[in-house]
C-alpha cells in the first residue's frame, strides 16, 4: 500500500518536473539568449538596406557589421524564440534615399513602419514598391506621411495576414483597389488626407473585423455604401471633410459598437434627423462641426446618451443653448465645444452649467452676454474655458478660487468691463494651482496688475494686451518661474522695466508709458522675442542684450534711445530688428554682418550716418529694409541687388548719391513670378508694423499685410543718371518713389510692364523726353506724380490716366512742353512722328529765350561799333576825351561848392 502510494507520488513528481521543464523551454527568452546575433543572411539584408539609405543624422549609427548582435540595432526587434527579425521601425526619422529590395529577405517580418520618412522606391521614384507585397507574414504596415504616390497596387491584398494598414497623408491617387476586401484580418485602415478618388468600394464592407476606418479629407465621391452600416465591430469612424452623400441616415445607428464618430466639415446635405444617435449606446466622441444643424434637436437627442464624453458642434448654426432639459443624462460629458454658433442669449440660461464633469468648455464667438453664473465656480473638474470674440458683452465676477484643475482661461474680446485687481484675486489660489494660460486681450479691464500674480507658479502664458491697465509692472512677476510669454502691450503701464522671470521667451510691452533706462540684466537669457516699441525708454541699449543668443524678434522702435547700438559679436537667430524713431547714431551696425537669418531691418528715423557697407548684399534672407530719414551717404552698393528676397526697400531722405544700380532684375521677390513668402510666428503678430510713404501719404502695414508689401522708395536723395530699364522687370512692385533727386534722361519705355503698380512718383527730377504710351497700361495705378521735370510731347490717353488727372490736376505741373489732353495746350498735328525730335528742338526756342538772346547780341554789336569808330576817327576820339574832361571838371566844382555850403550852415547853427 505504502509502496504503491510512493510509486504514484514519484510518477506525479516526474510528470510535474517534465511539464515544468517543457514550460520553461516554451517560456520567452531574452533576445540576447536565443537570437543574440540574428541570422547572418538577415544581418546582410539589414546592411544592404542601410547602404541604400541616406542617413545624414546617423540614425542607423549602430548598424555596423562588426556589431554582430543586430537584434540590438536601433529600430530592429527580433523574435525571442527564433531570433528572426520581426519588427523594423523607421518611423519619425529624416531618412531619405531608397528602400532596398533586400527587405524581402526578412521573410518573418511582422511589423514595418516607414511613416514620416522621405524614402523612395528602389528605382528612385515615389511609386509604392511592389516587392513589399510579398511580405506575407506582415501584420502591421505604416507608410503614413511618406512620399509615395500614384496608384496603390492591387497586389497589396497578397499580405493576407495584415491587421493594421496606415496610408494616411500620402500622395496615393486614383481609385482604391477593391482587392483590399480580401484582407479579412484587417482591423485598422486609415486612408485620411490622401487624394484617393472615385467611389468608395462597397466590397470593403466584407472587412468584418474592421474596428478603425479613417477616410478624413479624401476625394471619394458618390453615395456612401450602405453595406458599411453592417460593420458591427467598427468602433472608430472618421468621415470629416469628405464629399460623399447619404451618410446621415438612420442606418448609422446600426453601428452599435461605435465609440468615436467624426462627421465634421462634411459636404453632405443638411439634416434634421439625428435620431440615430440614440442607438449608439457606447458612443463616447461625436464631432459634427460645420454641419447645418439649425433645425435639429441636437441637445435633446444627445442628452439620451449616458456614455458621451466629447460633443463638438463648432459652426453648426445652432439657434440657442438655453433648452430646458428636465433631467441631464450627460453625466460623463468632459468636452463641450459650441464655438462659432450665434446663440445670442444670456450666459446664465445655458443648460450645461450644472455639469460638474466638464473639463473643456468652448464658447468662442457665441455672443452670449451678461454675467457668468455662480455655478461656474462649482465646476471643479474644469480645465479649459474658452470664451473669446464675443463682442465685449459679458462680465466675469464669479469666484473661481475652487477651480484647482483650471489650466487655461481665455476671455479675449468678450468682457464689457472689469477691474483687473479683483479679477486676479478671484482666480484659483489652490496650493497646487495648475493655471498655465491666462488671456484677456482686447477687453475693457482697468486697474493695476497686482503683485500677487507671482503666486501662480505654474503660469506659462500671460496675455492682457489692449486694455486700460495702469501702474507699474509688478516685481512679483519674477516669481512666476514657469512663465514663458508675457503680452501687456497697448495699456497704460508706467515706470521702469524690472528684471524679467528667467524662463521668459516672449515679451510684449509695446505701446505703454514705460520710461527710464533698460535694466542692465534682462534676467531672461532664453528670450526669442522682445517688443518694447512706443514707450519713453531712454539711455543706451545695455550690452548684455548681446548675450540673448536665441533672440529672433527685437523691436525697440519709437523710444528715446541714444548712442550706438551695442557692437555684438553675433546674434545668429535674429530675424527682425526694428530700431526706428529713436536717436541712435553711428555707422550702419556692424554686427548685422553676422545676422544671416535677418528678414526685416528697420533703422528709419534715426541719426545713423556713413556709407552703406558692401556686405549688405550678403544678408541673403532680407525681405524688408527700411533705412529712410537718416544721414547715410555715398553710393547704393551694387551688390544690394543680390538680396533676391527683398520686397520692401526704403532709402528715402538721406544723402545718397551716384546712380541707381542697373541689375535690379535680380530682385526676383519684387516680381509676380515670386510667390512664396517667409513664414514666421512674428509675421502675424500685432507688434509687426511697417510704414511706407506711397500715394503721397504714410501708410502703415500690420501683421499679415506686411507680406503683401512690395515697394522701393529712394526719394529725397542726390541720385543722378538715368532710371535703369531693368526696373521695369519688377512687375510685382506696388509702389515706386524716385522723386526729389537729380535723375535725367527718359522714363523707361516699358514702364507699362509693371502691371502691379499702384503708386508711381517721379516728380522733381530732370527727366526729359516723352511720357511712354505704355503708362496707360497700368490699370491698378491710383497715384501718379510726374510734376517738375522736363517732359515734352503728347500725354498718353487712357481712362485710368484721365481719372487720375481728375483727382490730382497737379500731376503734370512744371513740364511746360507737355501738351494734349487733359492739358489745355494743343500739340501740332502736321508733323509726322518721325520728325518729333526736330519739333522738340524747334519748340525749345520760346519767346522768353529769344528776348534774352536779343539783348545779349545787341549789347555785343553796339560795343564793337563804338570801339571801331574811336579806333579809326581821331577827331571823334579827341572830342570824346575833351567832353569827358569837361564833364569831370563840372562834377568836381559842383561837389566842392556843395560841401562848402554844408560846412557854412553847420558852423552857423
Amino acid at each position: 500500500m505504502h509502496r504503491s502510494v510512493a510509486k504514484l507520488l514519484a510518477s506525479l513528481l516526474a510528470t510535474v518536473a517534465i511539464f515544468s521543464i517543457a514550460a520553461h523551454a516554451r517560456q520567452p527568452q531574452p533576445a540576447h539568449a536565443a537570437g543574440a546575433s540574428c541570422l547572418p543572411h538577415e544581418r546582410d539584408a539589414l546592411l544592404a538596406i542601410k547602404q541604400a539609405v541616406n542617413d545624414t543624422d546617423d540614425v542607423l549609427a549602430s548598424w555596423q557589421r562588426r556589431h554582430k548582435h543586430c537584434c540590438r540595432w536601433w529600430g530592429v526587434t527580433c523574435s525571442n524564440e527564433t531570433g528572426h527579425v520581426i519588427e523594423l521601425d523607421f518611423g519619425g526619422t529624416d531618412l531619405d534615399g531608397k528602400i532596398s529590395p533586400s527587405l524581402v529577405s526578412l521573410e518573418h517580418l511582422q511589423y514595418l513602419s516607414l511613416s514620416n520618412t522621405n524614402l523612395l522606391g528602389p528605382d528612385g521614384t515615389s511609386l509604392f514598391p511592389e516587392f513589399l507585397c510579398s511580405l506575407s507574414n506582415l501584420r502591421h504596415l505604416d507608410v503614413s506621411a511618406t512620399q509615395f504616390s500614384g496608384r496603390l497596387p492591387a497586389q497589396i491584398a497578397n499580405i493576407s495576414n495584415l491587421e493594421y494598414l496606415d496610408l494616411s497623408d500620402t500622395h496615393f491617387s486614383g481609385r482604391l483597389p477593391a482587392q483590399l476586401a480580401n484582407l479579412s484580418n484587417l482591423e485598422y485602415l486609415d486612408l485620411s488626407w490622401t487624394p484617393f478618388s472615385g467611389r468608395l468600394p462597397a466590397q470593403l464592407a466584407n472587412l468584418l473585423n474592421l474596428e478603425y476606418l479613417g477616410l478624413s479629407i479624401t476625394q471619394f465621391s458618390g453615395r456612401f455604401p450602405a453595406q458599411f452600416f453592417s460593420l458591427s465591430k467598427l468602433e472608430y469612424l472618421d468621415l470629416s471633410g469628405t464629399s460623399m452623400s447619404g451618410i446621415l441616415r438612420p442606418q448609422l445607428g446600426n453601428l452599435s459598437n461605435l465609440r468615436q464618430l467624426d462627421l465634421s466639415s462634411m459636404q453632405d446635405t443638411p439634416t434634421s434627423d439625428i435620431s440615430w444617435l440614440t442607438h449608439l449606446h457606447f458612443l463616447e466622441y461625436v464631432d459634427m462641426s460645420y454641419m447645418n444643424l439649425s433645425s435639429a434637436d441636437v441637445f435633446l437627442v444627445a442628452n439620451t446618451s449616458t456614455s458621451l464624453k466629447t460633443l463638438i458642434l463648432i459652426n453648426c448654426s445652432l439657434p440657442n443653448a438655453n433648452q430646458s432639459l428636465t433631467h441631464v443624462n450627460l453625466t460623463k460629458l468632459e468636452e463641450l465645444d459650441l464655438s462659432g454658433n450665434y446663440l445670442g442669449h444670456r450666459i446664465e440660461t445655458c443648460w450645461f452649467w450644472n455639469l460638474t464633469s466638464i473639463k473643456e468648455l468652448g464658447l468662442d464667438s457665441t455672443y452670449l452676454y451678461g454675467p457668468f453664473p455662480d455655478a461656474l465656480g462649482g465646476m471643479t473638474s474644469l480645465r479649459q474655458l474658452h470664451f473669446t470674440n464675443n463682442g465685449n458683452l459679458a462680465t466675469m465676477t464669479v469666484d473661481l478660487k475652487n477651480l484647482c484643475d483650471l489650466e487655461s482661461l481665455t476671455l479675449d474680446g468678450s468682457l464689457e468691463s472689469g477691474n483687473l485687481t479683483d479679477f486676479v484675486t478671484k482666480l484659483p489660489h489652490c496650493s497646487s494651482s495648475k493655471l498655465r494660460y491666462l488671456s484677456s486681450d482686447n477687453n475693457n479691464m482697468a486697474g493695476m496688475l497686482p503683485d500677487m500674480v507671482g503666486h501662480f507658479t505654474s503660469l506659462e502664458e500671460l496675455s492682457l494686451y489692449n486694455n486700460s491697465i495702469s501702474g507699474a509692472i509688478p516685481t512679483g512677476l519674477v516669481n512666476c518661474t514657469s512663465l514663458q510669454s508675457v503680452a501687456l502691450g497697448l495699456n497704460q503701464l508706467s515706470g521702469q522695466i524690472p528684471t524679467l522671470p528667467r524662463n521668459l521667451t516672449e515679451v510684449d510691452l509695446s505701446m505703454n508709458s514705460l520710461s527710464g533706462p533698460l535694466p542692465s540684466d534682462f534676467g531672461a537669457p532664453y528670450l526669442t522675442g522682445l517688443s518694447l516699441s512706443s514707450n519713453y525708454i531712454t539711455g543706451h541699449v545695455p550690452r548684455p542684450i548681446c548675450e540673448l543668443k536665441n533672440l529672433v524678434f527685437l523691436d525697440l522702435s519709437k523710444n528715446r534711445f541714444v548712442g550706438e547700438f551695442p557692437r555684438c559679436s553675433s546674434m545668429p537667430n535674429l530675424n527682425f530688428l526694428h530700431l526706428s524713431n529713436n536717436n541712435f547714431s553711428g555707422n550702419f551696425p556692424p554686427m548685422l554682418q553676422n545676422c544671416a537669418q535677418l528678414i526685416s531691418l528697420d533703422l528709419a528715423m534715426n541719426e545713423f550716418d556713413g556709407a552703406l557697407p558692401v556686405w549688405i548684399g550678403d544678408i541673403a534672407n532680407l525681405q524688408f529694409l527700411q533705412l529712410n530719414q537718416n544721414m547715410f551717404y555715398g553710393d547704393i552698393p551694387a551688390n544690394i541687388t543680390s538680396l533676391v528676397l527683398l520686397q520692401q526697400f526704403s532709402l528715402a531722405s538721406n544723402n545718397i548719391s551716384g546712380s541707381i544700380p542697373s541689375s535690379l532684375s535680380k530682385l526676383i521677390a519684387m516680381t509676380q513670378k515670386y510667390l512664396p513668402r517667409q513664414d514666421s510666428p512674428w509675421i502675424e503678430d500685432k507688434a509687426n508694423i511697417l510704414s511706407v510713404v506711397m500715394k503721397h501719404q504714410e501708410l502703415k502695414f500690420r501683421g499679415a499685410a506686411v507680406t503683401d508689401l512690395v515697394s522701393i522708395d529712394l526719394s529725397l536723395n542726390h541720385l543722378t543718371g538715368e532710371i535703369p530699364d531693368e526696373i521695369t522687370s519688377l512687375n510685382g512692385l506696388l509702389s515706386l518713389n524716385l522723386s526729389r533727386n537729380h535723375l535725367s534722361h527718359k522714363i523707361p519705355v516699358k514702364i507699362g510692364d509693371m502691371k502691379s503698380l499702384e503708386s508711381l512718383d517721379l516728380s522733381r527730377n530732370n527727366i526729359s523726353g516723352e511720357i511712354p504710351t505704355s503708362l496707360s497700361d497700368l490699370t491698378y495705378l491710383s497715384s501718379l506724380d510726374l510734376s517738375n521735370n522736363n517732359l515734352a510731347g503728347t500725354i498718353p490717353t487712357g481712362s485710368q490716366l484721365d481719372t487720375l488727372y481728375a483727382e490730382d490736376p497737379s500731376m503734370y505741373d512744371g513740364n511746360s512742353r507737355l501738351c494734349g489732353r487733359p492739358l489745355h495746350r494743343n500739340c501740332s498735328c502736321n508733323s509726322p512722328p518721325e520728325h518729333a525730335n526736330q519739333q522738340r528742338s524747334e519748340n525749345f526756342y520760346d519767346p522768353v529765350m529769344f528776348f534774352y538772346i536779343g539783348i545779349t547780341s545787341g549789347f555785343v554789336v553796339g560795343l564793337w561799333l563804338v570801339f571801331c569808330a574811336f579806333l579809326f576817327k581821331r577827331a571823334w576820339r579827341c572830342a570824346y576825351f575833351r567832353l569827358f574832361d569837361e564833364l569831370c571838371d563840372k562834377v568836381y566844382v559842383f561837389a566842392v561848392v556843395t560841401w562848402g555850403r554844408i560846412n557854412t550852415k553847420t558852423t552857423a547853427s
